[in-house]
């Protein structure tokens, strides 16, 4: 027998986790038949592999979740299968500058498995092949990226209108932003204080909120709102200034032993407490904004909380 609980519509949390299960499926289904077409060449077929491999192991799916968040905020049907197409497309998009990444710097393991090129050097190292073992590894990683992002823009091929264009941009700023940021840092001149983010992203840092921004926008474009463009502007550039202050205040990753003496010269205790604030003070102004935007109170509240978890992390 049917309860009341079986009737209610599932909670905002609920339809965007239903609308992330089905991006996995397809991402699967994808790199499968992929994996099919191949499957006559075996070297070609270990190639596709390591790369569905990799996307299996992705973790969170931040760019699908705040995707699916502005595009079911905005009205968008939650069966949509170009909805999910495009969210499996961002993922792929990141996977590939993942792999390039990795090959740059080096990365030894990557999503808890040895990182694409470092994998691919040690076969041919086992295979005795010819030629230079770590040069192959990273041709490989390199044709696994740009493996992704043909099925990404597969996935990505009826974009229509505005969601195109943001996807046409997303695309460039990702590469355009991962060279500034290394030629910031080989020049000397990156600076780990995220004072420009506060102050205000310019269209020369752009790609470095493309977590954020591109996601939410071609969400409510999928939904047709465009409307919804500047208070989603206003939204993502508040809390990616939230978010890189917290980064800098914890630390992590991201930030390298220039961070720390920053950290240790700028930072006592009560102008800690004056970082803290401004987070806190961008995450109102967040919470503000998608306050006042024309959105269903349930999806507000959930943009509002979205948004303090963004910046606690």
């Amino acid at each position: 027998m049917l309860t009341d609980q079986d009737h209610r519509t599932p909670s905002p949390a609920r339809r965007r986790e239903q609308m992330l299960e089905r991006v996995e499926v397809r991402l699967r289904s994808l790199l499968n038949d992929e994996y099919r077409r191949h499957t006559a060449h075996a070297r070609a077929a270990i190639l596709v592999e390591s790369l569905a491999e990799l996307v299996a192991a992705g973790g969170e799916r931040v760019r699908p979740v705040v995707l699916f968040t502005g595009y079911l905020a905005a009205g968008g049907a939650p069966d949509d299968p170009g909805a999910v197409d495009v969210a499996a497309a961002l993922e792929l998009l990141d996977t590939a500058m993942v792999l390039r990444t990795d090959v740059h710097e080096n990365v030894a393991v990557r999503r808890g498995m040895p990182s694409l090129h470092v994998a691919h050097t040690a076969e041919h190292e086992r295979g005795g092949w010819g030629g230079d073992a770590g040069r192959h590894g990273a041709y490989a990683a390199t044709l696994a990226a740009d493996l992704a992002l043909a099925c990404a823009d597969r996935l990505a091929g009826e974009l229509t209108g505005s969601a195109r264009a943001l996807w046409d941009e997303l695309r460039a700023d990702r590469c355009v932003g991962m060279y500034a940021r290394e030629s910031m840092t080989a020049a000397y001149l990156a600076d780990p204080w995220p004072g420009r983010c506060v102050s205000g992203c310019d269209s020369g840092c752009r790609a470095g909120w493309y977590a954020l921004r591109a996601p939410l926008l071609i969400g409510a474009a999928l939904a047709g709102r465009d409307d919804l463009a500047p208070a989603y502007e206003a939204y993502a550039a508040a809390l990616h200034a939230a978010w890189r202050l917290r980064g800098f205040l914890d630390g992590g990753p991201e930030y390298a032993w220039e961070a720390d003496l920053l950290r240790d010269i700028l930072l006592d205790g009560e102008e800690r407490d004056v970082a803290e604030r401004m987070i806190r003070d961008l995450v109102t102004r967040a919470s503000r904004t998608v306050g006042n935007a024309p959105l269903p109170g349930e999806w507000r509240t959930e943009l509002v909380a979205f948004g303090e978890r963004v910046a606690s992390v």
